[in-house]
């Protein structure tokens, strides 16, 4: 196990934190949840996409045979705000072991008529039933020890603006990537931190869609500022996160036509890539 892999303070359990009641879902019959998106969640004043993907995750596990996302891609269509909201979803198939769901978020316009936010295809399974054999030449990202990693308390805030999110995150930046907090991009589209929540709450499966998308954004490496909205998000969840706090390295090889890919792998504390993710997103250039 890594060292300082530990989250400081007392701990929720899972089931029992800030993140699980902001993404509980109510069921209002098979296939229609009702949800109050959560200001706690927002950066500026969007709801951050992890969140929302992980509040449609919910759902959708209410709604499939299956508990666990193991594909989930989610088409960002206009941007959410906190209060509520409605997911619609259906079952498309479901297999012995794989069953695959698609879902949307609505939310209301001044006269009540519901508007399409995200759009989501997912295919879950059981994670605990998959066979202990993994191949592969992934290693963990080389990040500091926790204490020697920097959060948002350290510096400015990399948005002007709420930053309500970050409240309720444990995140601690390489020091490696911070040049954009200091006037010094590095010019390299590289994030890497340790990743928790605030509460202590240990990860699983659908906090893990939060994770690859609660780091500053890669652009602000290469020298570019402002608000990086998600096009589009897909998340392959692969094991079932031990406790502790997580790392996540985020790397992007391509920004063209003010346009970015966005990779990420999130490692638990027993060394195994537990979830990677490639995310589509604007920029502001200029």
């Amino acid at each position: 196990m890594p060292d300082a892999a530990t989250v400081p303070g007392s701990r929720a359990a899972i089931g029992d934190s800030e993140f699980d009641r902001d993404t509980a879902v109510t069921r209002r019959e098979p296939g229609v949840h009702d949800i109050g998106l959560s200001a706690g969640w927002t950066i500026i004043s969007a709801v951050n996409g992890g969140y929302l993907l992980a509040v449609i995750g919910r759902a959708l596990a209410d709604t499939l045979p299956h508990p666990d996302p193991f594909s989930i891609t989610a088409h960002y269509l206009t941007a959410s705000r906190p209060g509520p909201a409605v997911i619609r979803s259906e079952t498309v198939r479901t297999g012995r072991t794989l069953s695959t769901g698609q879902a949307s978020l609505f939310q209301y316009d001044d006269e009540g008529n519901e508007v399409e936010r995200i759009r989501v295809l997912a295919s879950y399974g059981d994670l605990g039933a998959l066979p202990d054999d993994v191949r592969t030449t992934a290693t963990p990202p080389p990040i500091p020890p926790l204490e020697q990693c920097f959060g948002p308390e350290d510096g400015p805030a990399p948005i002007e603006g709420s930053n309500a999110i970050a409240d309720r995150l444990m995140i601690k930046l390489d020091p490696a990537t911070l040049g954009w907090a200091l006037g010094s991009p590095s010019g390299k589209g590289e994030m890497r931190a340790w990743f928790g929540l605030a509460d202590g709450r240990d990860a699983d499966p659908l906090s893990l869609l939060l994770a690859v998308d609660a780091l500053p954004p890669t652009a602000f490496e290469m020298g570019l500022k402002g608000w990086v909205p998600t096009v589009e998000l897909t998340v392959h969840v692969r094991h079932r996160p031990a406790p502790g706090p997580l790392r996540v390295a985020i790397t992007t090889r391509n920004l063209a036509g003010g346009f970015l890919e966005e990779d990420a792998e999130v490692w638990d504390s027993a060394d195994r890539l537990v979830a990677q993710s490639r995310q589509l997103a604007r920029v502001r250039l200029g």
